[in-house]
C-alpha cells in the first residue's frame, strides 16, 4: 500500500501522539500527579491508526478498557481527553467517566468499556442503525482476543453476519488477557478462525506493522460500506506494558518482551517512511510538537476545575434530567 508523504505524515502523528500520551500517563502516575486504574495501549499504536485513518467522522468506533489509542486515532482532542483523566469539568465525559468510559459522540466514540466485550454488542447495534436509515455509516468494535469467549461475541457476530452490518469487529490479540497467556483460555492459535462459525469475512495482519494493518482494514471497511457485509480483522500484537500501569509483569519472561520490542511499530514505520522520501527533521518536529501540546494538556487539566457536585446526577438519564 502506498501513502502520500502527507499522509505518512499524519499517521506518524497520530501513532506518535498515541505513544508520547501514554507514556506521558505513565510518568504522571510514577510522580503521584494523576490517580487512576488506567491501562496503556503501548505497543499496539499500528492497530488503531491502521484501521481509524478509513473511517470517516459520522463512523463509530466502540472501545474497551485500554481505549486511549482508539480516542486519539478517531480524533478526540487530547486535552479534553487528559482533563477527563483528571477528572475535572473540561473533560470529554465531564470528568465523570474516567480512563474505561471515555467517549464523544461528535467524533464517533461510543465509548470505551470496562466490561470484556461489552462494547461489540454497542457496535453491532449501530451497524443495525446504518443499515436500517442507509446512512453509509460503518461501525467498528475494538476488543482482545479474551473477548471472543464472550457471549456478546458470538452473539453478535451471528447477528452481523446473517443481517449483513457494515461492521468490522477489530481482535487486538496481544496475547495476554490480564495475566494469563491466550493458548490457556483459547483452543485455536488464530481466533480469525472462529468467523467460519458465521460464514463471515475474516482476515490476520501483522498489528506491529502499520501498512499491513491498514491495508487489510481499508479492504474491510469497503467491505462493509458497500454493503457486502462485515469483518473480523485480528491483528496480532504486544502491549509493551503491563496490563494495568503498576503491574509488575512478573507473569512474562524478558526474552519474549524484547523479541517484541524489536518490532516496535513506530521504529518500522520510521524506515519505511524514510525510505519513501519523509526527512528525520519532519519527524522530529512532530515529536516536538506532540510533546509540547501534552505538557500544554496537563497544565490545562491541572488547572481546571473539579466537576460541581449538583452534576452528580446529570446525563444519568436521556435528556440530562436527574
Amino acid at each position: 500500500m502506498q501513502l502520500t508523504q502527507p499522509e505518512l505524515l499524519d499517521a506518524y502523528r497520530h501513532m506518535r501522539m498515541i505513544r508520547a500520551f501514554e507514556l506521558k500517563l505513565e510518568e504522571l502516575v510514577a510522580t503521584g500527579r494523576l490517580i487512576g486504574f488506567l491501562h496503556l495501549y503501548v505497543g499496539q499504536e499500528a492497530v488503531a491508526v491502521g484501521v481509524c485513518r478509513w473511517l470517516r467522522e459520522t463512523d463509530v468506533v466502540a472501545s474497551s478498557h485500554r481505549p486511549h489509542g482508539h480516542c486519539i486515532a478517531k480524533g478526540l482532542d487530547v486535552t479534553a481527553m487528559m482533563a477527563e483523566l483528571y477528572g475535572r469539568a473540561t473533560g470529554c465525559c465531564k470528568g465523570k467517566g474516567g480512563s474505561m468510559h471515555l467517549s464523544d459522540l461528535d467524533k464517533g466514540m461510543l465509548g470505551a468499556n470496562g466490561i470484556v466485550g461489552a462494547g461489540i454488542p454497542l457496535a453491532t447495534g449501530a451497524a443495525l442503525s446504518a443499515k436500517l436509515r442507509r446512512t453509509g455509516g460503518v461501525a467498528v468494535a475494538f476488543l482482545g482476543e479474551g473477548a471472543t469467549n464472550t457471549g456478546a461475541f458470538h452473539e453478535s457476530l451471528n447477528m452481523a453476519a446473517n443481517w449483513t452490518l457494515p461492521v468490522v469487529y477489530v481482535v487486538e490479540n496481544n496475547g495476554w488477557g490480564e495475566f494469563t497467556p491466550a493458548e490457556h483460555v483459547l483452543p485455536v492459535a488464530d481466533v480469525a478462525v472462529r468467523a467460519g462459525s458465521y460464514a463471515m469475512a475474516s482476515t490476520i495482519a501483522d498489528g506491529m506493522d502499520f501498512f499491513d494493518v491498514a491495508g487489510k482494514a481499508r479492504e474491510a471497511i469497503e467491505r462493509a460500506r458497500t454493503g457486502r457485509g462485515p469483518t473480523l480483522l485480528e491483528c496480532k500484537t504486544y502491549r509493551f506494558k503491563g496490563h494495568f500501569i503498576g503491574d509488575s509483569l512478573a507473569y512474562r519472561s524478558k526474552a519474549e518482551a524484547e523479541r517484541w520490542e524489536r518490532r516496535d511499530p513506530l521504529a518500522r514505520f520510521e524506515q519505511r517512511a524514510l525510505a519513501a522520501g519523509v526527512s528525520a527533521a519532519q519527524l522530529r518536529a512532530i515529536d516536538a510538537a506532540i510533546d509540547d501540546r501534552l505538557v500544554t494538556a496537563v497544565m490545562a487539566a491541572e488547572a481546571a476545575p473539579l466537576p460541581e457536585l449538583a452534576e452528580v446526577m446529570r446525563d444519568v438519564y436521556a435528556g440530562g434530567a436527574a
